[in-house]
């Protein structure tokens, strides 16, 4: 295995060098972010349809970004591939304990839940030690990266205020917040008919969506993960939609709407 790794490490390094890729050459760390997050996706993707074959393939290209990085920084003279493994090998280390420490034998935690609650309590003193951040001053929703999906970032920054108490004590308090936003989207949709939509239904629809994170975060759902889900599901009974129209032959788009909901009624019952 370390030698397929050096290998790799090698390929990278030629395709950076004077004769290498002239793309490869022309990528900076910024440039090569969003295909890290599309590898990511790629990945996480196969992973959820268990399509191990892809999702091979699919590790080695996020693989492969984890070398560039490593190549870029080296190149730079910031760090190499080795001190990448011996930052996530140093922290997994501290952030279990319970495993690596000393006298750890019978102080395991009773879940995975504890075991998740020991993790977050390292990280917050981690945090703390650290000193401010990026924005000045500490907080405790410090480190949650601006650049994350929108629905993770919000489930990340509700669990954050959550964990110093600031929180509702059930699900169905959450839920009526999240009825209370859908009221005011409705009075800001009201008052500022559109198109284009106002500033004030922009906010309100923000607002709406950033409670339905959270009602997700408080029913122990991943909404990033809920509504990925739901947006197959969509796909999927539209596309079955289309195909029922077309043995019938009809022109799905023109049916009127009525005739629409019939149609994604049926596929719906079939599922």
């Amino acid at each position: 295995m370390t030698g397929r790794l050096d290998e790799l490490l090698a390929i990278m390094e030629r395709l950076r060098g004077a004769n290498g890729c002239p793309w490869d050459r022309a990528q900076t760390f910024a440039t090569i972010a969003p295909f890290t997050i599309e590898e990511a996706y790629e990945a996480a993707d196969a992973a959820e349809r268990g399509d191990m074959a892809h999702l091979k393939d699919e590790l080695g290209d996020l693989l492969f970004q984890v070398v560039f990085y490593a190549q870029m920084a080296a190149e730079a003279g910031l760090f190499d591939f080795a001190a990448i493994a011996a930052a996530i090998c140093d922290k997994l280390i501290r952030r279990h304990p319970h495993i690596f420490g000393a006298g750890s034998e019978g102080a395991l935690p009773r879940d995975a839940a504890a075991q998740l609650a020991v993790w977050e309590d390292i990280k917050a003193l981690e945090r703390s030690a650290a000193g401010p951040g990026p924005r000045g001053g500490s907080s405790a929703l410090d480190g949650v990266p601006p650049a994350l999906p929108a629905l993770m970032r919000a489930h990340k920054l509700s669990k954050r205020a959550a964990r110093v108490g600031f929180d509702f004590a059930v699900a169905a308090e959450t839920a009526d917040k999240v009825a209370e936003e859908l009221a005011e989207v409705r009075v800001a949709a009201a008052e500022n008919p559109g198109p284009p939509a106002s500033p004030e239904i922009f906010e309100e629809i923000g607002d709406l969506l950033f409670a339905a994170a959270n009602l997700a975060r408080k029913l122990d759902v991943d909404a990033e993960a809920a509504l990925r889900a739901a947006n197959g599901k969509f796909e999927r009974r539209f596309r079955g939609m289309e195909r029922l129209a077309a043995q019938r032959g009809e022109k799905f788009e023109t049916l009127d709407l009525a005739a629409q909901e019939a149609l994604w009624q049926e596929i719906k019952r079939a599922e």
